[in-house]
This record gives structure tokens, sequence and C-alpha cells, in this order.
């Protein structure tokens, strides 16, 4: 009888050792290893294939592990499938791809299940779908489906937290879409690690993702998150998976945005937004019309600018207050954006706009709650923080964006004519842009601005 073996692994990293060790050496926390037992390989199953995995048909046809040239592999894509949401659809980049691992994360909260649950209910009506829950009970569920008004005849339904369970009764009903809420309350039985530890959460999203590989079914996992809002589990979670998306948003406001952070079948960092009412997420078709929703009575310290979002340009307002400070630090208070880059462009605006700042207060916000990554807000955030300083309102039909560079230039930002196009269609008359991004032919309804250093764009105001 062969001898069964043993390895222990750190809770906190994931690292593997032969034998118990006190401090962990990858990541240097101690008192972190748990004893772990390797499973047994079946035969004819892949390396590192859990109990189970072997019984999974190839997806496709075929011998996955036969050698095959390059030349000789079929390259026809693989036919998607719409989620029957357009915002949703937009963030996968396309739809649903078949054999994909899809993990969703996000507050708690924030609608990760509801937004899962109208899906799959909506998908059900055509597809076979199958919603395994292991945080709620099927009563709870039913109950929030029959609130939200969803159909539920055709959604199979299964509660088990044991990931050799949730693969055989998988194979059983064969569906082409399935739902695991969540991977951190999965758990292997090979593992003697509590359910969501490391070594819990590595095995478990294993085990199911190489049964949707194999099967073609889309897999959906949610992930929970940390204090800090990142994704909570192994790294090696997220390398595994096909998409990551983050389903965002404040506890004060209706409004969800869904962005994705990694999609091996779409762009990246693309966005969608939703809209959580009475009958769960609804989508918003125009997001720049609910970012825009400013008041009669503008003040000064507020601009428009236009930033891309995945495939499309998206108008967001963006305030500044400068006031004078009582403390011997004045505060910097950035929302929405990144802190250190308001440090940046604080002085940039100093050396080469002649504005000084350094005694006063500067706070920051991107209003909506959206988060903005890229450079393109430097010119806007600039031109919001003269005016509050200055105290002189700007037009309300003012569109600018643009990058600024340590030397007081101002760069070019891709996308600049569609950036344009849209803020023409929502009624701007005037734009200060990088003089890199002047259209060569003009647009109809707005007078383009272009600039090549920070002062000549002081002067435009």
């Amino acid at each position: 009888m062969a001898k069964t073996k043993h390895a222990f692994v750190c809770n906190d990293c994931g690292a593997d050792y032969t034998k118990w060790q006190g401090q962990c050496s990858a990541c240097g926390a101690w008192n972190t290893m748990q004893e772990v037992r390797l499973a047994k390989p079946r035969p004819g199953a892949g390396a590192g294939a859990g109990a189970g995995a072997g019984d999974f048909k190839g997806y496709a046809g075929g011998d996955a592990t036969k050698i095959t040239a390059l030349s000789e592999i079929n390259l026809e894509e693989l036919p998607r499938f719409s989620s029957g949401m357009d915002e949703f659809d937009r963030v996968l980049g396309g739809g649903f791809v078949p054999g994909s691992v899809v993990l969703i994360g996000g507050n708690p909260g924030a609608g990760k299940s509801t937004l899962l649950l109208q899906t799959l209910c909506e998908l059900a009506e055509q597809h076979e779908a199958l919603y395994v829950t292991g945080e709620e009970s099927l009563q709870q569920v039913a109950m929030r489906a029959k609130r939200l008004n969803l159909p539920t005849k055709k959604l199979k339904m299964l509660s088990a937290t044991d990931v050799e369970t949730v693969v055989a009764s998988a194979s059983s009903v064969n569906p082409k879409l399935m739902v695991v809420d969540s991977i951190q309350v999965m758990h292997h039985n090979d593992i003697q690690s509590a359910p969501g530890s490391v070594s819990q959460v590595r095995e478990s999203a294993a085990v199911l993702t190489r049964f949707a590989k194999q099967t073609g079914v889309v897999l959906i996992l949610v992930g929970h998150v940390t204090k800090d809002g990142s994704l909570a589990g192994p790294k090696v979670l997220e390398h595994m998976i096909d998409c990551s998306i983050m389903l965002e948003g404040v506890h004060d406001s209706r409004f969800r945005t869904l962005r994705g952070n990694k999609n091996r079948f779409g762009a990246v960092n693309e966005l969608g937004v939703f809209a959580m009412t009475e009958l769960g997420l609804k989508e918003v078709t125009n997001p720049s019309a609910i970012f825009l929703q400013r008041s009669d009575e503008i003040a000064s310290g507020s601009v428009v600018m236009v930033v891309w979002e995945g495939t499309r340009p998206l108008l967001v307002e963006i305030q500044a207050l400068v006031d004078s400070s009582s403390l011997g630090n004045p505060r910097r208070v950035a929302v929405g954006l990144e802190q250190n880059r308001l440090a940046m462009l604080l002085a940039v605006l100093h050396r080469h706009g002649g504005i000084m700042v350094g005694d006063q207060d500067v706070f920051v916000n991107v209003v909506g709650g959206v988060k903005i990554v890229e450079t393109s807000a430097d010119l806007s955030l600039l031109m919001a923080l003269v005016s509050s300083f200055r105290d002189q309102e700007l037009p309300r039909d003012l569109i600018v964006f643009g990058e600024v560079g340590l030397a007081g230039e101002i760069r070019p930002v891709p996308s600049g004519q569609e950036r344009l196009r849209e803020a023409a269609k929502h009624g701007f008359k005037r734009a200060i842009v990088p003089h890199g991004n002047i259209p060569r032919e003009s647009i109809a309804g707005i007078e383009i601005v272009g600039v090549k250093k920070l002062s000549e764009a002081l002067e435009a105001l």
C-alpha cells in the first residue's frame, strides 16, 4: 500500500515545504504552516488533478495531453453568448466564452449575488444553468429571486461547500453556466486547513477551473475582498482565472460600477454602470448623463473632463477646493484620484504656472464616486485648482483634458477625437486640449483650443 504523502503550506502566501518550520521563508510569517495531505493522482488524470478531476470529458474534442503543432490548432473563434445585459457584456468583452472562468469581487452588499442571480435566472430560460450557494440557504436565495420578480422555474440550485460534491453534481447536470458563491467557503477534503485559507482557496479553485476547461462550462466565482478593497486569497487565484472584475459602489449611492481588471478575451479597465433599484440592478445606457447632473449655479473649482474607460469615453465632473490652512502642514485630500499625483501636479503648477498653494488646504473630488486611473485628468485637475484658488467660475460649456508633464508640457492622450465628439454630443461648446489632440477635421458645434504648455492653458482660461 502506497504511503500517504504530506506537505506543509503557509496560510498567508501559499508557499509549500516538505517539513514543518516555525517561520515561512517566503513571506516571513510565523506559525502559519498547515499540514496538507496530498491527493493521490488517478490513472489517466493530468498532473495535479484532484479527486474526481480525471472523470471530466475533454472539451471541444481531442486529447488535451497530445502534442500538436501550432499550425494544426483550430483557430475558429469560440461562440460567445450574451449575459442579457449590455453593460455586463461590455465588461466581459462581448459576452461569455465557453470554458472561461470569471472571478467577480466586491464589498459586502455591493450587489454581486443580486447581479449573478438576475443573470442566471434570465439565461436559464435558454441554457442549462446551475447556481451553487455556500453562504446562503436555498430559501434565502429563493426569497431574493421572488422579491426581484425573476423567473425561477428553470434555474437549478445546489447548496454545498464540498468542491468534490459540486463537481460531481455539476457533471450530472452538464450546465452551460455555473456560479459558485463563494470560493472562500469551498473546501477540499484532502486539505486539512479551514475553509477560506490560502491552501483551501487555491486547491478548490484549481479543481473547479480544471472542470470548466475540460467541460466547456462558463464558471463564475464570487470572491471576498479584504479591508483595502483587494480580492482575498492567494494571488495565484487571479492568475488561474480568465477574467477578473470588481463590482464597486458606495453605500450612499445607488449606482454601481463593474470594472474589468483582467480579461483574456477583451479590453482591460472596461467599465459598466448599473443602478440599484427595488427590482435589482438595472443598466445605465448613458453613464455620462448621471455623472453630469450639475446644479444650475456653477461655483468656482468645477470643470468637466473626458476620461477613457475601456472602449468608450466618459464625461465626469471634477471639483477642487483650495482654502487657507490654519495648520503647519496643509492637508492634501484626493477622492477618486491618486494622492501622489495630486502632490506632483501642485509642484508643476508652482514651478511652471507661477501659482503657489503650499500654504493652502487642497481638496479634490471626482463626482459620482468614479475612480480615475489615467493621466488625461491632469490638465482638468489643474484648471479646477486654479479656478478655486482665484475664485473664478469656469464656463459651463467648457471641457478640459490632457496629460501634464514635469516640465510643464501638455502631452496628448489616446482617442482624443472620440473624446471631443462625445463632448460635442452632450452640448459642450469649447474645449481646451493638448495641441497633439487637435483633429484634422473640425467637429461641428465645438471650439477646440490646443495648448502645448501649462502657461498657454492658463492663458486660454
